[in-house]
């Protein structure tokens, strides 16, 4: 197996990217090590929101989230996750698990975000970030996901069965044709382009292709004991806790409700369905979404 590094010259013409590059070294397991790459925008000394995307996208997807919450005071940490983005990746796709997520974002959280943050969470980012949050539910001020959810078994949709597979097998895995697809808004060549910029050869899309295989929807699955514990301090967290789902998104449109029912925080929150949003919501909706972090950190008393 090797680990690869990105190749700078790829990500030359990226749009609406003008961040500096910020870099940690993680205990990838197995002896090795690898570096994460992460956007660190807005004054070291504001409050942090936390922005976890998903798969199979980098903080590129959140470019358009980023001025707006730092203009309202925030300091933005949005990592790219470990065979995502400008991250190193590993070509082994059985190198890669649910607890080896975790840990790699976990050690990244500690190193660079001690303190206590607000986390905006999608996709994969809210199958990693809810469950942090389940485990230290001090750590975050307040929460809002979108097109996500922590599952614990169960019977997978025939959609994302069908999606599982055509990731795990499809010799067409064009990452941002997929992007394309999964938005309601269309995307220029340049957008679709950068989506596409991580992932010049079959061996870098390792990661890509092995995250739909880890979601554990399926009962004895990897993940469901340690999403189960999670979920005690999940449900129990009583912070501002928000969802804000795309309308469009045919895989977890309908996955806002069992978290609004089941955490104590979202109770009497203003959640919602946006229209004219598709699974990749950052791209749709942006201004809402930041406007939304932006309200929710104010009514918990983390953003004046």
């Amino acid at each position: 197996m090797e680990i690869l590094s990105y190749d700078p010259a790829r990500f030359a013409d990226i749009p609406d990217y003008p961040f500096e590059e910020s870099w940690l070294e993680i205990e990838l397991g197995d002896g090795r090590k690898g570096r994460m790459h992460y956007v660190d925008e807005g004054a070291k000394d504001a409050p942090v929101v936390l922005l976890f995307h998903g798969e199979p996208s980098w903080s590129f997807l959140y470019r358009k989230m980023i001025p707006v919450l730092v203009d309202a005071g925030f300091r933005c940490l949005a990592p790219d996750l470990i065979g995502f983005g400008k991250s190193d990746k590993p070509s082994d796709q059985s190198f890669y698990t649910y607890a080896r997520h975790v840990d790699w974002l976990q050690q990244w959280r500690n190193a660079v975000c001690p303190q206590d943050a607000a986390l905006f969470c999608q996709d994969w980012g809210g199958l990693l970030g809810l469950r942090m949050v389940g485990l230290e539910p001090d750590r975050f001020a307040c929460v809002v996901a979108s097109n996500t959810f922590l599952p614990t078994g169960g019977t997978p949709s025939p959609a994302f069965l069908a999606w599982r597979e055509f990731a795990k097998s499809s010799p067409e895995f064009q990452i941002g044709e997929l992007l394309q697809r999964a938005t309601a808004t269309e995307r220029s060549d340049a957008e679709v382009a950068a989506y596409d910029a991580p992932f010049p050869d079959e061996p870098s899309k390792a990661g890509a292709r092995a995250f739909p295989q880890l979601v554990p929807v399926e009962d004895g699955m990897a993940g469901i004991e340690e999403n189960k514990a999670a979920w005690e301090g999940l449900a129990a967290f009583s912070k501002p806790f928000l969802t804000l789902f795309g309308e469009d998104d045919p895989v977890t449109g309908g996955l806002a409700q069992p978290l609004i029912d089941r955490i104590a925080g979202a109770n009497d929150q203003p959640h919602g369905m946006l229209s004219v949003c598709g699974h990749f919501c950052q791209e749709d909706r942006p201004q809402e979404l930041a406007q939304a972090v932006i309200d929710t950190a104010k009514r918990a008393g983390f953003l004046t």
